[in-house]
């Protein structure tokens, strides 16, 4: 339905099905939270149709791959709550936060690839008219205001982040089963399993991350850092093109929870201390951890895409290495250009 409404909007465009898969991934991002959940959403319906439609391999696998990564920028965002309750910061103003970032890294990816169609030579098609795109809206209403739902509830001050999981959770249960009738009532033992496991992973390595912020801080650590960063007067900038460089490396070779869990009590004391803002910070990190999930070795997002190819990893990762640096591009904006980040939860928090 998603799709489908995707379609509809930027289809007849030149460029317009691989556009369209990417138009989908940044709506499902707004609804899934994750990045490899919205590879294999978006990914499982529209590489073979992107395929058959003449475009290359490379062209479908790249864009989709690469926008699902928006996942855990584009709020709600389990990447951000997590970075939230570890910073100690305000959840809702992370997700405000996470907003322009989202859609400026969504749109450049749109332009690349309607750029790059053009110059393969695909022409614009008739677009629908608009009874079909209401109807096509009308059907994907109901899965697009679980956003409305977590993001106003927040705001609004209706429940807490972890109320808002739970709310969207029945929310989504109850959209399933009686409005789009999808699963039935025997699919939810397997669906209560597969959360259990993954919330039993989550509850792992948050343990192992408590236990290690313990002892660092135990052991005045951070302290000791921020002393010799400090005392070494690199400044801002330094300090961010440091974080950039280490973050990017540990993107490759960690889970985002994880990376969060441990590098955010290492570096946020020193980022305040600079002067950056606590949200702004966090909103680097995410981006990181993005470009993090599409460069190998251990980028989640670059096996599943090969997993529901058929291609070999380093084909993958060939595909998605010019939308990849545009998310390098877009990540320098958002390090040094804070109020792409900072401006919407201003406005919104009245500050």
């Amino acid at each position: 339905r998603i799709i489908d409404f995707a379609k509809s909007m930027v289809g007849h465009l030149p460029g317009g099905l691989p556009m369209s898969a990417i138009f989908a991934c940044i709506i499902f991002a707004a609804v899934s939270g994750s990045s490899p959940a919205t590879v294999v959403a978006i990914g499982s319906i529209m590489f073979a149709a992107i395929k058959e439609a003449g475009y290359p391999k490379e062209y479908a696998v790249g864009g989709i791959t690469t926008a699902g990564s928006l996942g855990i920028l584009i709020p709600p965002s389990v990447v951000m709550i997590v970075y939230g309750v570890t910073a100690e910061v305000s959840i809702g103003k992370l997700f405000m936060a996470g907003v322009v970032p989202g859609l400026m890294l969504g749109g450049m990816m749109l332009v690349q690839t309607y750029v790059g169609a053009k110059k393969l030579g695909f022409k614009a098609t008739k677009a629908e008219p608009l009874k079909v795109r209401v109807q096509k809206f009308a059907k994907a209403f109901w899965a697009l205001l679980i956003v409305v739902v977590v993001i106003g509830g927040i705001y609004g001050g209706i429940f807490t982040p972890t109320e808002a999981a739970a709310a969207s959770a029945v929310y989504a249960l109850f959209i399933s089963l009686f409005i789009y009738r999808d699963i039935k009532i025997r699919d939810l033992w397997d669906i209560c399993l597969d959360s259990a496991l993954t919330t039993a992973m989550i509850f792992f390595i948050i343990a192992n991350a408590v236990v290690f912020a313990y002892l660092l801080t135990s052991e005045q650590i951070p302290q000791a850092i921020a002393s010799m960063i400090l005392d070494a007067n690199i400044g801002m900038i330094g300090f961010l093109i440091f974080v950039n460089i280490l973050l990017f490396i540990m993107g490759q070779f960690m889970e985002p929870s994880s990376v969060i869990m441990i590098m955010v009590p290492l570096l946020l004391p020193i980022a305040t201390q600079l002067g950056v803002d606590p949200i702004h910070f966090g909103i680097i990190l995410v981006v990181n951890m993005e470009i993090g999930m599409v460069t190998p070795p251990v980028g989640l997002n670059l096996f599943v895409a090969s997993g529901l190819t058929n291609m070999n990893l380093k084909e993958v990762i060939v595909a998605c290495l010019p939308w990849t640096l545009t998310l390098f591009f877009g990540l320098i904006l958002v390090t040094y250009i804070p109020q792409i980040s900072l401006w919407l939860p201003n406005i919104m928090y009245g500050h």
